[in-house]
Formats: structure tokens, sequence, C-alpha cells
């Protein structure tokens, strides 16, 4: 499945639709941020060794950071000693085009999006086997969305949408949302942090800043943000700081992520309420987190709690969890 990043402010990004565009430099200022307005449309130039992916060795797929057109791949990819990202080769003959550059008395080659024309850097012939080229990028025209990284979009086909809520260890939460009515998937992962594509034993030190999460896929014509909320609400302590019962850590926050206007508005409005109406003895400390990318974790931790139920874990942490859940929201389970 191809990873996908989701920019509402932008219209015009997608990383599926490769029709030509045609947009206007003042209508691209009104979408990009400054800095990648003033390369992009501007054809500026960062500075040497300033961006952080010229000696990135992650796996992933790099895209147009300006209209989301998949350029390269991280097997195309070389670490260079020139300071900027560098590939030996495109991902297709369409997804970069090029044209002559004359400027400042020298001439190059001028790397443009294919989709949208956008300056992306320059191609030289100095470059690695079996090319011999090297695409000099610029790191602030390109995303990277690391192997293994679920899109951190809504899947707006048909009625379904995403959320992602971290409520202490991802097994408990995703064994609750997988028997709410409309839920059609729940996937266990990692969101927030500083560490790409972290293993769940990097996550378990606290030290990336990760937290255990799920993202719930539903359907809005089942079920909607403010159950999945309620729910969520019901079956965690919101109140703990870095913990849930013996679970101890940043990595077990309570935490809502999310990836539009829309979430934070509705996640800001049911805390407001709950602290109003002191539905708890202490203050809600969940925190409101945007959505940057959400990692899965490894196939052993994906419906644990079905496939291990004997487990101590699974019959004195989760199990309580559930009968909660089923007792409060009894005329909300699916059908078994």
């Amino acid at each position: 499945m191809e990873n996908v990043i989701s920019k509402p402010e932008n219209p015009y990004y997608s990383n599926t639709d490769t029709t030509k565009l045609n947009v206007s430099d003042a209508e691209w200022k009104k979408v990009l941020s400054p800095d990648l307005y003033a390369v992009a449309r501007k054809a500026d130039t960062e500075r040497a060794f300033t961006g952080k992916m010229w000696n990135s060795e992650t796996k992933g797929t790099y895209y147009c950071a300006t209209c989301g057109l998949k350029l390269f791949k991280s097997d195309q990819k070389f670490v260079s000693s020139c300071g900027w990202p560098s590939f030996f080769e495109q991902d297709n003959k369409n997804s970069i085009v090029f044209k002559d550059d004359n400027s400042y008395g020298m001439k190059r080659t001028e790397a443009l999006c294919g989709r949208c024309d956008s300056h992306l850097g320059h191609l030289f012939d100095d470059g690695p086997a079996p090319t011999g080229k090297r695409y000099c990028m610029n790191a602030v025209s390109l995303d990277f969305v690391p192997e293994g990284a679920v899109a951190k979009a809504t899947d707006m086909k048909g009625n379904t949408e995403t959320i992602v809520l971290g409520g202490g260890c991802y097994w408990c939460v995703e064994a609750v949302y997988e028997n709410l009515v409309g839920v059609e998937k729940v996937v266990s992962g990692f969101a927030g942090g500083t560490v790409e594509n972290p293993s769940y034993e990097e996550v378990c030190t606290g030290r990336t800043g990760a937290a255990e999460v799920v993202e719930i896929t539903y359907d809005k014509s089942k079920t909607n943000l403010d159950e999945i909320f309620q729910v969520f609400f019901t079956v965690h302590d919101p109140t703990t700081l870095n913990r849930q019962g013996a679970d101890v850590g940043t990595q077990y926050r309570s935490a809502i992520f999310y990836k539009n206007d829309e979430q934070k508005k509705a996640a800001e409005s049911i805390i407001a309420e709950l602290n109003e109406k002191k539905v708890y003895g202490s203050k809600v400390v969940t925190t409101l987190e945007s959505l940057k990318v959400f990692y899965k974790a490894k196939d052993y931790h994906q419906n644990y709690y079905e496939n291990n139920k004997n487990q101590p874990y699974c019959q004195m942490v989760i199990q309580p969890k559930i009968e909660k859940f089923e007792k409060v929201f009894k005329d909300r389970l699916k059908k078994k």
C-alpha cells in the first residue's frame, strides 16, 4: 500500500494524482511555506549541510514537497559530500524534467518536478554507477516517508476516516475499539517523538518521545468522532500524567494525535466539557499533538489480546477494560 501524506492546507497536493498542474506562483504562495516557496517557485538554493536528509540512509520514499509527486526511492540515494540529498536515478522517466540553467555564469541542468514544474535542484554527471548521474536536490523540496510508516491522512474514500489515539498500552486500546460498531480497522503503532520508525524496544526506553498509539479507521455513517472520543475517555484514565496503572513513562501518555482542525477542535471541546463538569477527580492531562506520521508496530503486536487471551497481562489488565467498555456501550457492540 502506497504511503500517503496529507496537507489539508495545500489543495494541489496528492501522492496518487500525476495530472500536470498549471498553478500560478501567486496561488502557490498562498499554500506553501515561505522557505519552500522560495526554493520551489523562485529557484533559491538552501545552504549545504543544513537539510536533515543529506546524509540520511533511512529506507523510504521521497515525494515533491510542493505537489506530492513520487520522485525517488531510498535505494536510489547515496550519501554525497556535496551537503545536499543526492540520488543517482529518478523514480520514473516522467517524475523529473529538465531544462538548461545558465544563471550565475554557469551552464547547468535544472531539475524540475514533472507534475508541478517546481525547482528541485540540479543534475550533474559526477554520480556513481550505474547511471553516473547525481541528482542534487534541496531537502526542503522533498517530503520523506520512512518505510513502514502508515499514512497520517484520513482515507477520504467513501465514508471512512482515521484518528490516532494514545491511551496507555496499545494492546488495551486496540482490544476495545475492535468491538465498537463502525470501526473497520485498528492498528497498533507509534506516533510522536524524534526517532524515525522506532522499534517497540526503543519506545519502551521512554527516550524516543514516541507514544504507544492505535490508528482507528471508522465508517462515519455508523459511528462518529464524538463516540470515538467518548469511548476513549471511558476506558482509560486521562488524569494520570505519563502513566496508566503500572505502565509508566511518556510512551504511555494520554494523547490525541489530530490530523486536521476538525479533530483538534472536537478534542478541545470534549476535554473542556469533562473538566467543566468535573467528571474526574483531577484535571484531564490528555495532550493534543499534531500527527506527523504513524508507524505501524510489528505484526506480533497486532490483535494482541485476541491472540493471547490466556496471558496474565491480558486477563488482569486488558479484560477489565473490555468489560467496562461492554457495560457502558452495550448497545454499540459488534455482533459476534
